[in-house]
């Protein structure tokens, strides 16, 4: 604790330097579960150092993605539940560099708060810390910026970035890829981190958020509420342990823009992915936002990923090994469609 640092002038402006100090002590718990192999020093300096790990590659490539949890984050306040946001802001971002097949190395978040109070920051960058433990990736380093004025006090916003590693001859780039191919889905926890701006007016959360926390059948007696806060899956580990085995041709992390504007990110010119609607596992929360908010089908895929979080492609012979090492580690993966020659890049029907 730095006790010979504060500002009476400063707090009177709204910003307390101390509570920066006392979320420090809170988080560093949470910080020492994310140490790897890479980590070298402790949380506090001015930046966070960490020794690359390229014992056996030919041309190590770093990959860095950076992300937030959009509107989601409205759920979390609302809720007054921290501890998962952090968990969708590591995901949105590791979960985007492993599409390219790199190995997270560490992240970084960034939390920009009406009022810091310690423990509530504490509380997010706890789920920070279990998102980095779930996908690999040391947390070794940070920041928290209090905003009087700009945001009220009980509101935050919360971003981050993550910084992999990958030999450059096992770069995913999609130019093997050939007609005949196979699409793997990899099921989603729900509605992920994308497309709560709609979520929220289908929903009317903005007028009457009481209505989220009634228990409703068609979620299986759980609530709205509890529903969309479900953390955004992280699929690091599972997709490693398959590029090890398989010879994967395409990921894609199926985001903000759904099933048309994500797939077609990872396929080639003069390839068309052709997917099966009628094999798509759709979860029940996107039947409820259709029929309750009457948006027509093309436009759900075209915003949300209906129940798949990740689609990978890979030689039709050796679909069934995919299915088998995806499943064994945690997936339950399945099958949703092909690849075709055609100039459309994916089709659904």
């Amino acid at each position: 604790m730095h006790n010979n640092s504060k500002s009476e002038s400063y707090a009177a402006a709204g910003v307390d330097i101390t509570a920066g100090y006392r979320a420090v002590e809170l988080m560093k718990a949470h910080i020492a579960r994310t140490k790897n192999e890479g980590c070298l020093d402790d949380v506090g300096g001015f930046g966070g150092c960490f020794g690359l790990p390229i014992a056996g590659m030919e041309e190590p490539v770093l990959v860095s993605g950076t992300d937030g949890c959009g509107t989601k984050v409205k759920m979390a306040i609302l809720m007054d539940k921290h501890d998962t946001i952090g968990i969708d802001a590591v995901a949105m971002c590791v979960n985007d560099i492993i599409c390219c097949g790199a190995r997270p190395l560490f992240f970084l978040d960034y939390i920009a708060c009406g009022k810091n109070i310690p423990e509530k920051i504490a509380s997010i960058v706890g789920g920070v810390a279990e998102g980095c433990v779930q996908s690999g990736a040391a947390l070794i380093g940070g920041e928290t910026a209090e905003h009087p004025g700009l945001m009220p006090e009980d509101d935050y916003d919360l971003a981050g970035f993550a910084v992999g590693i990958v030999d450059k001859k096992k770069i995913l780039d999609n130019t093997r890829m050939t007609e005949g191919d196979v699409v793997i889905a990899l099921p989603s926890t729900g509605i992920h981190s994308n497309g709560f701006s709609l979520v929220r007016k289908v929903f009317d959360i903005d007028h009457n958020p009481d209505n989220l926390y009634v228990p409703c059948e068609a979620l299986g007696g759980k609530s709205i509420a509890e529903t969309l806060l479900t953390p955004t899956r992280i699929y690091v580990k599972s997709v490693l342990a398959l590029l090890e085995k398989v010879d994967v041709k395409g990921i894609s992390h199926i985001t903000g823009g759904g099933f048309y504007e994500n797939i077609p990110r990872s396929i080639p010119d003069g390839l068309c992915a052709k997917i099966d609607k009628s094999a798509v596992r759709v979860l029940p929360i996107f039947d409820l936002i259709m029929k309750t908010g009457n948006i027509p089908e093309r436009d759900m895929f075209n915003t949300f990923n209906m129940g798949v979080g990740m689609s990978i492609v890979v030689p039709a012979n050796e679909v069934d090994t995919a299915l088998e090492i995806l499943r064994a580690n945690g997936e339950d993966a399945y099958v949703i469609g092909e690849i075709i020659a055609g100039d459309e890049k994916i089709i659904l029907e």
